[in-house]
């Protein structure tokens, strides 16, 4: 029992060592002040070379993130939020930028994925986003 135990433990944190924590924003020019870059704060966790799962806060509400590196730098992005999240779903393309060490600056365009009950639309957006991975 002593060596299973052990054993976990080891591959526990060597899993831990070789994975790379992400803290992500995104601006909100609407917003005033310091919320402008903290009120769409998330933290994500890359799994492998090419796919990052995490949570993220988009002003009141939460939701989840899913990331997947398409080619170098260039990812595409689904985002759900926690509350009416099936209806909520959006989808996007994105490209990192490596600013300083472990510093990103991320544009992406993202859009819903179904359509606004009142008018109709699938408008998108375009969106400036920092990266901080370590």
């Amino acid at each position: 029992m002593k060596k299973l135990l052990l054993t976990a433990v080891v591959a526990f944190f060597t899993l831990f060592a070789s994975a790379q924590i992400m803290v992500v924003t995104t601006y909100d020019g609407d917003l005033e002040g310091a919320e402008q870059l903290t009120s769409n704060m998330g933290i994500g966790y890359q799994a492998t070379d090419q796919i990052a799962v995490g949570m993220n806060r988009d002003g009141d509400d939460y939701g989840v993130f899913v990331r997947y590196t398409i080619k170098d730098a260039i990812y595409a992005t689904a985002t759900m939020p926690t509350e009416d999240g099936t209806d909520k779903v959006q989808v996007g393309l994105g490209y990192s930028f490596n600013v300083w060490n472990s510093l990103y600056f991320e544009p992406s365009y993202t859009m819903p994925v179904k359509e606004d009950d009142v008018t109709g639309d699938r408008e998108g957006s375009f969106n400036f986003g920092l990266g901080w991975r370590f």
